[in-house]
């Protein structure tokens, strides 16, 4: 574990507004800086960069966080790997923490397995320089020895122990953690043999497992490595480390089903593909591709098998569906498969048919049709029937509008019957029914409590929060909770800047109000140096707004107990004198 004193030392050493300028064209506006936010497509600038916070926010699709995130969210880096980049740039050296003895073996066998398959790889890509049959076959399918190097395709040749030649202890346990070597009945022999290997890479781009193309006949066609402690198949997608920069340039992601549909795509000029690893489309994959790109195209073979693995991608889906960030369905024709489709027909055909790709919606609505009968009674009920659970999981407010009315009308109800039907929240346009919230930007100073006030204050100089009065606050707001639990993470670890702040509580239930208070203090213009009057005048309405509440009480007992009339008449002085104290 990295400590948290080294996390709070780099992110108060670091420069948000290097990090970003990296690779986002950034201008000065005031006291921050904009420029078009990287993670939506925009004309005009959104993205602000605050010096002064180390924050990132964009107005349009509500993206934000310090420099850590930056690089996690646009670089696809995990969190140790965006620290270590940035602390790179510092020239500091990333100290860890013990770890515990789990921990420590954990680590220790996941870096051995690493420098197996490292081995391994090299021993493959040195092999296919002397297997004439594997480069014909490469050659046949379109391929140069540079989009070979690129992918550092190998070969494992056509026999039982070709490893040994690399390792010469093949006995050890680590050849079958990683899945190189199958241990049956005692017998020990290569997993792959007389197969063109395709390494599987991590967002580091470290071989973390392998697919094999058996040449000729041969069963199974495509052979995976099992899953380890470094390859999860639902987790991790061929090509991805090399597609990386070619989706960011073209702002989309195409999803192929195999390895030589990416690497024959790459081929043809077509970099922005990647490829599921012999599994279903998960919700892990969706997550990652929505990080990287504004739009996802899933490419299918137009038989029965590719249009249901196309529906099991639409319902995974389902519940991660942006309104501004499409997701479409490519069908080729019968019996291509973008491998032999974009060979056949080019590059340009096939960008065609990536651009002409249906949306979501349409992919959704065809289904559903073709699985009722519309023209009768009882197909419009099957047709609500089947629809139901598939609009529920649509999580794009505006998408599943559209979806209800699409529906509504091939059902022959109305949108308020089928919201009613299908126990969808209404979402409608009068001031009677169901209104989304807008988005979080705040646009002016408003009318907020003064806990939100002082929380303002708070991200501006976290040492304020010291100078809380709890029994003043209302202990059911967001904000108060958020305040006291700042008070005790500033507190243990001397928090300064609101960049670690964000740090500490990114992911929790604090994260959201967090954020909004923020931005409505970048709004506002709220400057560290302002920040301990404001807190002082908020702390002020606390008080007030106390005693306020106490007269109220003393003027309903009052009538029945005339003793109380002192203490009423105190605390009406006392709040005037409080009022007077306003600035």
């Amino acid at each position: 574990m990295i400590p948290d004193h080294f996390k709070q030392d780099l992110l108060n050493r670091v420069d948000i507004v290097d990090v970003v300028s990296r690779y986002v064209k950034l201008k000065k506006a005031g006291a921050n800086f904009q420029g078009l936010c990287p993670f939506h497509n925009e004309k005009s600038p959104s993205f602000s960069v605050s010096p002064a916070k180390q924050f990132y926010h964009c107005f349009g699709c509500s993206a934000h966080g310090n420099a850590i995130g930056f690089l996690m969210a646009y670089a696809s880096m995990g969190y140790v790997d965006a620290i270590k980049e940035l602390a790179a740039g510092c020239g500091m050296t990333v100290p860890e923490e013990p770890r515990s003895a789990q921990a420590l073996q954990r680590y220790e066998r996941e870096t051995d397995l690493s420098a197996v398959l490292e081995r391994a790889m090299d021993f493959y890509r040195e092999q296919l320089k002397h297997a004439p049959q594997a480069i014909a076959y490469l050659k046949a399918r379109g391929l140069t020895g540079e989009i070979a190097a690129r992918f550092r395709m190998g070969y494992a040749p056509d026999d039982w122990q070709p490893l040994k030649a690399v390792f010469p202890e093949y006995e050890q346990a680590s050849l079958v953690e990683a899945g190189l070597v199958v241990e049956n009945e005692g017998k020990r022999y290569d997993r792959f043999r007389g197969r063109v290997m395709f390494p599987i890479f991590n967002q580091r781009g470290a071989p973390i497992g392998f697919g094999g193309r058996v040449i000729g006949s041969g069963e199974p066609k495509y052979l995976n490595s099992p899953e380890t402690v470094l390859f999860e198949k639902g987790r991790e997608l061929y090509g991805l480390s090399q597609a990386n920069s070619a989706i960011r340039q073209a702002n989309r992601v195409l999803v192929v089903e195999g390895y030589m549909d990416v690497v024959a795509l790459a081929q043809h000029g077509v970099s922005y593909a990647v490829a599921t690893l012999g599994t279903a489309t998960t919700a892990i994959h969706i997550q990652k591709l929505l990080r990287l790109s504004d739009e996802i195209v899933f490419a299918f073979d137009g038989d029965n098998a590719g249009r249901k693995a196309a529906w099991r991608a639409l319902e995974t889906s389902l519940p991660f569906s942006v309104d501004h960030k499409p997701m479409r369905f490519l069908f080729l024709p019968q019996g291509h498969d973008p491998d032999s489709y974009v060979r056949e027909f080019g590059t340009e055909a096939f960008e065609r048919e990536v651009r002409a790709a249906q949306p979501l919606s349409t992919f959704l609505v065809g289904e559903l049709r073709a699985q009722s009968n519309p023209d009768t009674a009882e197909g419009r009920s099957r047709l609500l029937v089947l629809a139901k659970p598939h609009l529920k999981n649509v999580a794009a407010p505006a998408l599943r509008l559209q979806l209800l009315k699409a529906v509504a009308e091939l059902a022959r109800v109305s949108q308020e019957e089928a919201e009613e039907l299908l126990e969808i929240r209404p979402v409608a346009t009068t001031a009677s029914r169901y209104v989304r919230a807008a988005p979080p930007r705040v646009a002016a100073p408003g009318v907020t409590s003064p806990e939100m006030s002082l929380l303002r204050c708070v991200l501006a100089q976290p040492a304020l929060v010291e100078r809380l009065e709890d029994e003043l606050m209302d202990a059911t707001l967001p904000e108060t909770e958020a305040l006291l639990a700042l008070r005790q993470r500033v507190a243990d670890m001397g928090i300064e800047s609101w960049s670690v702040l964000y740090d500490v509580f990114q992911g929790t239930a604090h994260e959201a109000v967090l954020v909004r208070a923020q931005m409505a203090s970048d709004e506002l213009g709220l400057l560290a140096t302002d920040a301990a009057q404001q807190f002082e005048q908020s702390l002020l309405s606390l008080r007030i707004r106390a005693i306020h509440a106490e007269i109220e009480h003393l003027k309903r007992e009052v009538v029945g107990r005339p003793e109380l009339g002192v203490e009423l008449a105190r605390c009406t002085r006392e709040l005037a004198q409080l009022k007077g104290q306003r600035i």
